[in-house]
């Protein structure tokens, strides 16, 4: 083979493609991320919140069972103060409350690396002390279980820690 077409390999034009790909990955993920950033939730419809879509990436406690199905939040305090440590626990996990009116609360958080945006609600039923919850991705398919776990992570930091009795 003459050294003319050794120069003209395929590979050789493949490369500069090679460093290109994650350079137009990124760009096409932060597109879908930018977009990502309208429409807020529809909010609470005949005293619950939404239903989940027909996609994995959400999850309710006023969904039946099944795959969309979490534990609403308990408490035993008065209704108020429960309020006001969800505001609190929403702040220390990186959400930012958008909404909050009598009974209904609505925040956002952002995934690190792209922005994405997923909206997380809240529905007060003080009458069974429960704090009802939906997170859902605005946009994509799968979550690969962020949205979940955002709710568990939720739960522990709700829950009411137990006081130390030693004394000290």
């Amino acid at each position: 083979m003459s050294r003319h077409n050794q120069e003209n390999r395929p590979k050789l034009i493949h490369k500069p493609y090679k460093r290109l790909a994650p350079v137009v990955i990124y760009l096409s993920i932060l597109t879908v991320s930018c977009a990502s950033q309208g429409q807020a939730p529809v909010n609470v419809g005949d005293g619950q919140l939404a239903p989940c879509p027909d996609r994995p990436n959400c999850v309710s406690s006023e969904a039946g069972p099944g795959r969309f199905q979490v534990e609403a939040l308990a408490f035993d305090d008065a209704p108020e103060a429960a309020w006001i440590r969800l505001k609190q626990v929403i702040q220390e996990i990186g959400g930012e409350i958008q909404k909050d009116t009598q009974g209904y609360m609505w925040a956002i958080f952002k995934t690190r690396l792209f922005r994405f945006v997923d909206d997380v609600e809240f529905r007060m039923d003080a009458t069974h002390r429960l704090i009802h919850v939906r997170s859902a991705s605005r946009v994509g398919y799968l979550d690969f279980g962020v949205n979940r776990r955002r709710v568990e992570a939720l739960r522990r930091k709700f829950a009411p820690q137990p006081h130390s009795q030693d004394g000290a």
